[in-house]
């Protein structure tokens, strides 16, 4: 893995502690050094009286800004998986512990979420106090495309999204731009990408800034997204309120919609059983706490790599034939076991939410 030193930068200017994720290459795909870099460096700044703001941004091969995160380094996934390596176990309860250090942080987060913010991405910027984006920016959890479900507390705030859009965005895939993500409460602010560099610069000259000098920050730097949302929210609740997968592929392929004809086939090439055991996450989140569902999507994720329920080893999960159809091969033809949404029971489903571990010994039992 890639020194952390060099993948995530912090440093301190006035009372503004500024992170900046530095693996361009990788679209700042996380490792676990970088999570540790990450853990360390915010836990410093909590206790720290110094350090009243903490800012996040992502950089790209042409600057400081322009993709946020991709998420988590799915190729060691896939090796950790055809190995044996148990060295994920240890990457999911540290990169769920700081998904929860940020959700409880108590100092503003501001998380600069330009160009690419998906999945591990989306987890680092939706704990963040003020959620910011520009006209560039790609919001998405597409898990169910590598056989995983939207995790990283996914659960949780997709659930939080009005109406049924939370599924949608879980079981399809869907990216978001500003206008959008604004819409559906998964950011609050839009900035002009053109003014990034300044904006950033500008917090560090903010003398005690507490929650009225960021609001004058942000009028200065805030832009109203010229873009449109084009999201029929009662096109959404009509299909994806409905109790199963297979009812709510069958509710989009009977419209004859772009956007039902669109969402149906992306729902067709995801993970059929991931889809299952995705629907089912998002419906027991909407009564969950940050931490009850970091710790339900942490059991979750020890099942998609160790399915015994399944009779599969690692090498023949989901999430591996999933990484393999995407990334390794790139064939994008994944062979799915079951291949159908129809043929998913169950009882391959439940024991995804059964936990292996007991209350006392569970690795996120400290998460209040």
């Amino acid at each position: 893995m890639n020194d952390a030193t060099v993948d995530v930068l912090c440093e301190v200017r006035g009372e503004v502690g500024f992170i900046s994720l530095n693996r361009p290459q990788a679209l700042n795909a996380l490792t676990l050094p970088m999570i540790r870099a990450l853990t360390v460096c915010l836990q410093s700044w909590r206790d720290d009286e110094r350090i009243q703001v903490v800012a996040m941004r992502g950089s790209n091969k042409a600057g400081p800004f322009g993709a946020f995160c991709a998420g988590g380094d799915i190729r060691f996934f896939h090796q950790a998986l055809l190995s044996g390596d148990p060295a994920p176990e240890d990457f999911f309860t540290e990169e769920y512990t700081l998904n929860h250090l940020i959700h409880s942080f108590p100092k503003p987060v501001l998380a600069f979420m330009d160009g690419v913010v998906m999945g591990g991405g989306m987890g680092l910027s939706q704990g963040a106090s003020y959620r910011l984006v520009t006209s560039r920016s790609k919001l998405a959890m597409p898990e169910t495309t590598i056989g995983l479900f939207p995790d990283v507390g996914g659960g949780y705030f997709l659930s939080r999204c009005p109406g049924f859009t939370g599924e949608w965005l879980a079981l399809t895939g869907t990216a978001l731009g500003a206008a959008e993500a604004i819409q559906l409460g998964l950011a609050d602010h839009c900035l002009d990408a053109a003014q990034l560099p300044q904006a950033w610069d500008a917090l560090a000259q903010i003398k005690s800034p507490d929650a009225v000098r960021l609001q004058v920050w942000l009028a200065e730097f805030a832009t109203a997204d010229n873009a449109t949302s084009a999201l029929d929210r009662s096109q959404i609740d009509a299909c994806f309120s409905l109790d199963s997968v297979p009812a709510i592929v069958y509710a989009l392929e009977a419209d004859t919609s772009d956007w039902a004809q669109r969402s149906a086939a992306q729902m067709r090439q995801r993970s059929p059983l991931m889809l299952h055991v995705a629907l089912a996450q998002i419906r027991r989140a909407r009564h969950l706490t940050v931490a009850q569902d970091l710790r339900m999507e942490r059991d979750m994720m020890r099942h998609c790599f160790f399915p015994s329920h399944l009779a599969r080893s690692g090498a023949h999960t989901e999430t591996a034939e999933g990484i393999r159809a995407l990334v390794i091969d790139k064939d994008n033809a994944p062979k799915w076991q079951p291949a159908r949404i129809e043929d998913v029971t169950a009882d391959m489903v439940q024991p995804f939410f059964t936990s292996p571990w007991a209350a006392h010994s569970h690795p996120l039992r400290t998460l209040l």
